[in-house]
């Protein structure tokens, strides 16, 4: 059997859901299927409700984001994202605050990892999470709750309290990512909406 560089991304990739550092958050890579009119990925299937214990899906959403631009940092009390990388290369930082939600005191565990084409990732309640596109990015991303303007919280992409370790650099903010509040804030004001 041969096993050249593609041999080698094709086990990995077929090797289905992996778990991160991040209890809770999975990602894995789609499969391409290549022909000479392009490239094939199977972006969602049915079964890997089961593999990741999820009940259902809600709602699917398509995000484009330019290079620069951050979306984030989000979270939710009652929703799972999952995240498939269309297009494009992003930066995900992620903030573990399930303890600090349940009355802990932090500081809350961090991760960051890069997304490329053809990524998937799971992002569980309690996990806050911003993608920063370093080039264009297109994403789909399914959840688990149809959107509901109470399950929205957030808190600055750049709060010392949170300690996301993010590349250098000043993103692009939408005016809610702009003026959202300190962690302990975001935290203390999830905690009091449940």
């Amino acid at each position: 059997m041969a096993r050249g560089p593609r041999a080698r991304m094709l086990a990995r990739m077929e090797q289905g859901w992996r778990p991160t550092s991040m209890p809770g958050v999975m990602r894995r890579s789609l499969v391409p299927h290549d022909d000479p009119r392009g490239t094939l990925r199977e972006a969602w299937r049915a079964s890997w409700l089961a593999d990741l214990q999820l009940d259902s899906l809600a709602q699917a959403n398509h995000t484009v984001s330019r290079a620069g631009a951050l979306r984030g940092v989000h979270f939710h009390l009652r929703q799972t994202d999952i995240w498939v990388l269309l297009d494009g290369r992003g930066d995900v930082g992620l903030a573990d605050i399930r303890d600090l939600l349940a009355g802990g005191s932090g500081p809350a565990p961090t991760l960051n990892l890069e997304l490329t084409s053809g990524d998937c990732l799971v992002i569980p309640v309690g996990v806050a999470h911003g993608l920063w596109a370093l080039t264009g990015v297109s994403l789909l991303y399914l959840v688990t709750a149809e959107y509901d303007a109470t399950d929205e919280h957030g808190f600055a992409w750049n709060d010392p309290a949170a300690a996301i370790p993010w590349r250098s650099g000043t993103p692009i903010l939408s005016e809610r990512d702009r003026s959202a509040p300190a962690l302990a804030d975001a935290v203390a004001r999830a905690r009091a909406a449940r």
